[in-house]
């Protein structure tokens, strides 16, 4: 019976295929290597491609895809492994075979130096390694370091549970190489791929995690004089009048806006620096290291030399954003203090509006009494004159005593009339 299966997810096979994604080579003592890591921006990426391709093609192998992410090529004089990441893209070139002395005509040597010279990117990591294959019994590590790494200190361990020693001085010589020394006491092609490969990542995250160290020096000095500003603020609040709320309210918000812009502009290169770290952190646990008597090991030398650099960069990291917060909260309190000069401000506006509002409303009521006499004074002069003109046509009436009884009646009626034209407005307002 042929089975039907439902449609795959279109990220199925990609997320799949990324844990088999940058696969270590299969390496076999003797043989010496180059590595190259570049850091390159997105511009730079499309260049990566060409130039990989014009290598490979120049030796007769096919183009890889431009989409990849890595790629492998035996090149007939020597094998290439192509790398790209997020911030920077490593090559690596092998060439089978070792001379008496195994840094004496490196793998690179190998490779067209014009298409060396014209790759994309800046250098960040170059170095220089070979694995050698030797018996199993005690090296001089003195001797190593006086032959092969310029007297220098050196840096060792016995690694795949003592199939291999792996040694370096983590130093810059003067051809601008670092230097790799692989003893193989057994290990097996695959094994000796990934412990290689573990090593020069080692290098180059721990490169790439220092990338964070001089921005760190950078920004310590201004968050220093960031800190002291918010103290001085922060001070001058609790004193403050309310003629200075506003200027220390300024104040906040420039400084504010200032620890912002500076944490956005570092979060990315902090962030990475930590994850870099962990990774190197991960890949010496992953060589399983025993101690050679007189070296220091991976750990123990990245512990005395990485750590304290990444707690550098950590301490400024974890200032600003201590100080981005201590500002937030300032700038809060700052502002519930202005709501309350505000609200008093307004509380005195509304009081003072009321007071002249009860006095119009005195006033309306003397005026509506002014009036009242006015219009009862008018209306009662009107009845005299009636009284007049009828007492000449010969009518029997007194006059004075009409216009005395008029006054409460005329009086009355305004006062009423008056209220109710209040009333009707009242109506109508509300």
């Amino acid at each position: 019976m042929t089975l039907v299966l439902p449609n795959d997810d279109p990220l199925r096979v990609e997320l799949n295929d990324e844990v088999h994604a940058r696969p270590s080579e299969v390496m076999s003592a003797p043989l010496r290597l180059t590595f190259l890591a570049l850091r390159s921006t997105p511009a730079e990426r499309a260049r990566e491609w060409e130039a990989v391709s014009q290598l490979v093609n120049h030796f007769g192998v096919r183009s890889p895809a431009n989409t990849v992410s890595h790629f492998s090529a035996d090149c007939g004089r020597f094998r290439l492994k192509w790398e790209r990441h997020s911030e920077f893209t490593r090559y690596k070139f092998i060439v089978p075979g070792i001379h008496s002395d195994p840094f004496e005509e490196p793998a690179i040597a190998a490779v067209p130096a014009d298409w060396i010279k014209d790759l994309p990117g800046q250098l960040i990591v170059a170095v220089h390694g070979a694995l050698v294959t030797v018996p199993d019994e005690k090296i001089d590590p003195e001797g190593i370091a006086a032959a092969y790494f310029g007297g220098n200190m050196l840096v060792g361990s016995a690694i795949a549970g003592g199939a291999a020693l792996a040694l370096t001085d983590f130093r810059i010589h003067a051809d601008r190489f670092s230097r790799l020394l692989v003893l193989d006491r057994g290990m097996t092609p695959r094994q000796a791929g990934r412990m290689v490969q573990r090593l020069l990542e080692i290098e180059t995250y721990r490169i790439m995690a220092l990338l964070a160290l001089p921005v760190a020096r950078e920004i310590s000095p201004v968050l220093s004089r960031s800190e002291q500003e918010l103290a001085k603020i922060t001070t001058a609040i609790a004193d403050a009048c309310e003629e200075d709320e506003p200027t220390l309210l300024a104040d906040l918000t420039r400084l504010e806006a200032d620890i912002s812009s500076r944490q956005s502009r570092n979060h990315f290169r902090f962030s990475a620096s930590a994850a870099y770290y962990r990774l190197v952190q991960r890949r010496i646990l992953e060589l399983r290291e025993e101690r050679l008597p007189g070296l220091q090991t991976f750990q123990e030398f990245m512990e005395r030399r990485l750590a304290p650099a990444m707690d550098t960069c950590h301490a400024a990291m974890s200032l600003q954003q201590s100080l981005s917060d201590r500002v937030a909260r300032a700038t809060q309190l700052l502002s519930t203090k202005v709501d309350i000069t505000r609200e008093q401000q307004t509380h005195a506006v509304l009081e003072s509006m009321n007071q002249r509002a009860r006095l119009q409303l005195r006033l309306q009521e003397t005026v509506e009494g002014l009036s009242v006499a006015a219009v009862t004074y008018y209306v009662v002069g009107l009845i005299g004159y009636l009284g007049k003109g009828l007492k000449s046509s010969g009518v029997g009436l007194n006059v004075d005593v009409l216009m005395a009884i008029s006054i409460p009646v005329v009086a009355v009626s305004v006062v009423l009339g008056v209220r109710r034209i209040r009333r009707m407005i009242a109506r109508a307002a509300a």
